[in-house]
């Protein structure tokens, strides 16, 4: 007998805002990279490896504005800036392993497909 699961309601707030930003290209990315803990700009840009620098700032700041990073300024000289999540930040990884055992099974789920002949 297949256990009873609680449904999850896709139209909730919760689960909207959720879906919005993990469907802003390149923030999973972001918040992975950013579970090893504090990072600055450059050492964030080269691990990421994807996002040019002006698109990885906007991100970072809508990260920022949405409460799951934090951008800590070392006045210096030189000054530095460093990226490091929230609390709430650092509960994606949860969902990060979640959704990569997922794709495990999407990816051994694959077959190849066949061309229709007629």
């Amino acid at each position: 007998m297949v256990p009873v699961t609680k449904r999850v309601d896709s139209q909730c707030r919760a689960f909207q805002s959720a879906i919005e930003v993990l469907g802003r290209p390149w923030n999973a990315l972001i918040l992975n990279v950013l579970q090893g803990g504090p990072l600055r700009f450059s050492e964030l840009a080269g691990l990421a490896d994807g996002p040019g620098d002006k698109v990885l700032s906007a991100r970072l700041k809508e990260l920022e504005a949405r409460g799951l990073l934090e951008r800590h300024v070392d006045a210096g000289p030189p000054v530095r800036v460093a990226y490091e999540l929230t609390r709430t930040g650092r509960a994606f990884r949860q969902l990060a392993e979640a959704i990569e055992r997922w794709g495990r099974e999407l990816v051994a789920d694959e077959r190849p497909r066949r061309r229709s002949t007629s």
